[in-house]
């Protein structure tokens, strides 16, 4: 126990070395303290009415959870803002205190370790509204242009305690969730999983009751309101599985989006083809309209792109191709992000970078090979290399936003340094069912891929993650008795940097050579210094010819 202590004090040490950059709040909202630890939340039941006259939530969750270990406190989140009605355990109600965005229970007996049991909050407030969604977090309040509600919510990073109360802490996921929405008569809410009934109320609301059967990060928890209308077809994978595929979409956009969406479906079939089969059959897909631009709420992808290709119609691609990006990247999510996902928002890349890697998986997949290195090689001019991909632990601090095309070149990288596609699609599938319904590091990542490849390649994702600089391709060319000779070697942050790279030895021949941080010399079979170069579009360096 005095080791755990340390270990705790430690953590909050580190983190308030950082020059004044985080408060409490942040410590309270991202650090994985014995409050939180102490029960393993085992499954939801969400059960919020969304008054969209008054912008305003009233309702209920019930926590159902396993002792970790005996305790008599705990932490759960609910945005300060919001107003906890009360904390209800066996029937009798249970004194609480709150702070910053926390909220301390405290039971009036020891749970036990191992014991399952639960409790209940009831809570109600005005939300926070989403100034700038998804890029801003909080509730969606638009009409669609017949004047109806047309309502939709996104918080990630921010957390999803600000509209209902969780454990807020990315890595501890139910293992199934009711979601219960009730809205004003006649409008319809789409939430994750299966519609499970309808329930009329009254005359005046409907309550729509969502059943997930499969784990679920906090923030992918969503509601979807407006007067939809749906439409359905199905993806038969290559083993046999039946995937639903449920469309809800605004009733004037029926008919563009039944052209539209025709995307769908091979991206599916690319996507399980080089990832594995999608992961959340027993909840179905679904593309729902909303009055924002996209997120990639597990089962329920959020679609806001105006039925246009590339992004809101600019050619996101930068190399002309014709497809949607928010369907593609935000599908791309139910493997990475809503599969496999962090544990803490400061390895956010595994989602980002990964997520962006399987745009090029689907360039691969329907325009080739080339083509798809003409795509990451594109995204290049965005990255800005000011900070680490890697945010800071323990704070709720997500890394650079070079996490997403950053990490789709370093992912591109790496592929061309395994220079085996069969054992690195094997690898990316791997990851899926090694980590797939739970939540994971980067160093657990990392080691995985290590033992798959036989190699120590920690030493590349520290570079590529925790630091800002990519490496640096360092060379000279000199002529000896009419011999060119090569001289090179990595400057690099890590300082066993050694990955191997192709450079051209010959005419039209690449071949891999292996610098490290020291000089080493070859001898290349051609003559002139200005045919030298390196294979920049399988590798993202910076090449740097010395004098």
């Amino acid at each position: 126990m005095r080791k755990i202590l340390l270990s705790f004090i430690l953590m909050v040490a580190a983190i308030f070395s950082y020059a004044q950059t985080f408060t409490k709040g942040d410590t309270l909202r991202g650090m994985l303290t014995p409050l939180r630890t102490c029960y393993d939340v085992q499954y939801y039941d969400l059960d919020v009415k969304v008054d969209i006259a008054n912008k305003y939530l009233s309702g209920s969750t019930l926590f159902k959870f396993k002792a970790t270990q005996s305790f008599s406190r705990l932490q759960f989140d609910l945005f300060e803002n919001m107003q906890v009605d009360a904390v209800v355990y066996h029937g009798d109600t249970l004194p609480f205190t709150r702070e910053f965005n926390a909220v301390f229970v405290d039971f009036k007996s020891p749970i036990t370790s191992g014991a399952m049991d639960s409790f209940k909050v009831c809570y109600q407030g005005t939300p926070i509204a989403a100034k700038l969604p998804p890029w801003d977090g909080g509730l969606v309040w638009r009409t669609d242009k017949n004047g109806d509600p047309f309502v939709g919510v996104a918080c990630e990073g921010i957390g999803a305690s600000l509209w209902w109360p969780n454990k807020d802490h990315l890595s501890d996921e139910p293992d199934s969730m009711m979601i219960r929405v009730t809205v004003p008569k006649g409008l319809t809410d789409v939430s994750n999983g299966r519609l499970r009934q309808t329930v009329e109320v009254d005359s005046a609301w409907t309550r729509f009751d969502w059943f997930v059967a499969n784990p679920i990060n906090n923030y992918n928890v969503t509601v979807n309101i407006a007067k939809y209308a749906h439409f359905h077809d199905i993806h038969l994978n290559t083993t046999g599985d039946t995937l639903d595929l449920d469309y809800y979409v605004l009733p004037y956009n029926l008919e563009k989006a039944k052209l539209h969406f025709v995307q769908a479906k091979p991206m599916m079939k690319c996507f399980e083809q080089y990832m594995g089969n999608y992961p959340f059959y027993e909840d179905g897909f679904k593309l729902v309209e909303t009055p924002y631009l996209g997120m990639e709420h597990q089962g329920a992808i959020a679609y806001g792109n105006n039925y246009k290709s590339g992004y809101n119609g600019a050619d996101y691609s930068r190399i002309g191709l014709k497809f949607d990006y928010i369907i593609i990247h935000e599908t791309g999510h139910e493997w990475w992000g809503n599969n496999v996902s962090m544990k803490d928002i400061a390895d956010m890349w595994i989602h980002e970078g990964f997520c962006t890697y399987s745009e090029a998986i689907y360039v691969e997949c329907m325009f080739g090979y080339d083509t798809a290195m003409a795509y990451v090689n594109a995204k290049k001019p965005s990255i800005d290399n000011e900070e680490p991909i890697i945010g800071i632990y323990n704070v709720n601090h997500e890394g650079a936003g070079d996490m997403y095309n950053k990490g789709m070149l370093m992912l591109n990288t790496l592929r061309s340094v395994v220079n085996d596609d069969k054992l690195w699609w094997d690898i990316i599938r791997g990851i899926q069912q090694e980590f797939g319904k739970k939540t994971t590091t980067t160093e657990e990542i990392v080691v995985y891929i290590n033992q798959r490849t036989n190699q120590d390649l920690t030493y590349f994702f520290d570079q590529y993650l925790r630091y800002r600089n990519i490496p640096e391709f360092e060379y000279q060319l000199t002529k000896k008795k009419k011999k060119l000779t090569l001289r090179y070697r990595w400057v690099a942050d890590v300082k066993d940097f050694r990955m191997p790279i192709k450079v051209l030895v010959a005419p039209s021949k690449y071949e891999f050579i292996n610098p490290t941080t020291e000089w080493q010399e070859t001898i290349l079979n051609y003559k002139k210094t200005a045919d030298f170069s390196v294979a920049e579009n399988l590798f993202y360096v910076r090449v740097v010819e010395v004098q």
